[in-house]
């Protein structure tokens, strides 16, 4: 029998170096989320008032966890919602996977440095680019996706342009928000919620009208 007429039931090589990344980037992303929690500061005190006071007292820090909580799940949502349909690996995938992590893992430090005292612009500014840039990468990810077919035959028509949208939407906001903190400062917050909000609106109805 010639041995190409062997059938065996090994996986896909390819389909299991896809599956081993999304399992590393699943891990990444969850120590990346355990050192944010890490970094928050416990309320001192030994009666309510004092509790209460430190509570009020590090808010800021409070809120910058909270914020970058949301952004990194947004990117992990986001993954899986994409990379459930990679079946293979190609193109600068890999490298472009590793350096949106990069900028994810960077995501703890770069919120301690928002929460800082001092020197607000650099502080803001620091943080808007770098989560600026993994919104960035991760367009590029999903275009090597798109662009070298690495997904399955069964993949929904409108995942990447969803893609494009929410994400994109993200990253503008944090872009946009840079020069406000020099010019505006107290609206520069503002448009990271408003431009992802107005983005996802202007996608949405422009999936319902096709």
């Amino acid at each position: 029998m010639d041995a190409r007429e062997i059938t065996t039931d090994e996986p896909d090589p390819r389909a299991i170096a896809a599956e081993r990344l999304t399992f590393f980037a699943d891990a990444v992303i969850a120590i990346a989320i355990t050192l944010l929690a890490l970094e928050l500061p416990v309320p001192t005190g030994n009666t309510n008032h004092l509790v209460l006071h430190s509570l009020s007292a590090n808010r800021g820090e409070y809120i910058s966890f909270v914020i970058s909580f949301y952004v990194i799940g947004f990117y992990w949502a986001h993954h899986h919602k994409v990379f459930r349909y990679v079946t293979v690996l190609g193109g600068r995938l890999v490298f472009l996977t590793l350096l949106w992590l990069f900028m994810l893992v960077l995501t703890p430090f770069a919120t301690r440095m928002l929460s800082g005292d001092g020197g607000f612009q650099v502080r803001f500014v620091f943080y808007a680019i770098v989560q600026a840039l993994a919104g960035l990468v991760w367009l590029l990810m999903v275009l090597q996706i798109q662009r070298n077919r690495l997904y399955r035959a069964d993949t929904p028509p409108d995942l990447f342009k969803n893609a494009y949208f929410g994400t994109g939407g993200l990253a503008a906001g944090f872009l946009l928000s840079i020069p406000f903190a020099f010019f505006l400062s107290d609206y520069a917050y503002d448009l990271w919620i408003a431009v992802p909000i107005a983005t996802a609106l202007v996608g949405r109805r422009f999936f319902k009208q096709r």
